[in-house]
């Protein structure tokens, strides 16, 4: 049975092939960023179709536009599953209408500022050891 418009992966490479070059630039930068500040024992790991990060719990994701139920048509979204818990004292990330997840859509490579990605996943880091 498809999972969403007819799109199951079975694996993270599938997802990785199945997207469009624009959004796989800025999902590849996303997913490089994150690996790089979470601890080595992170898992990655496909959910609702797209990549999810864990530590204790769900860290953050990485939903492309093209996959559908992201409630949005351009680009791509870093959320955070915890977001309501972070700082954010730059207000960096958007809270839309969820109580819980905060989120930040990219819609080119240029639009990814590091450093702030960088201090949200250190302050989802400390929340998450607080499980």
């Amino acid at each position: 049975m498809a999972f969403q418009n007819g799109i199951q992966f079975k694996s993270l490479v599938e997802f990785w092939e199945y997207l469009p070059p624009e959004e796989s630039l800025i999902a590849e930068i996303l997913r490089q960023i994150i690996i790089e500040k979470l601890p080595l024992t992170h898992k990655e790991k496909l959910c609702y179709n797209v990549p999810y990060f864990y530590l204790k719990r769900r860290v953050c994701f990485i939903w492309p536009a093209s996959i559908p139920w992201g409630g949005f048509k351009h680009g791509v979204m870093l959320g955070f599953c915890y977001g309501n818990r972070l700082h954010d004292k730059h207000q960096y990330l958007t809270h839309g209408t969820n109580k819980q997840v905060f989120y930040k859509i990219y819609k080119s490579a240029e639009e990814i500022d590091e450093s702030a990605i960088q201090q949200l996943i250190n302050e989802a880091i400390a929340i998450d050891e607080t499980w």
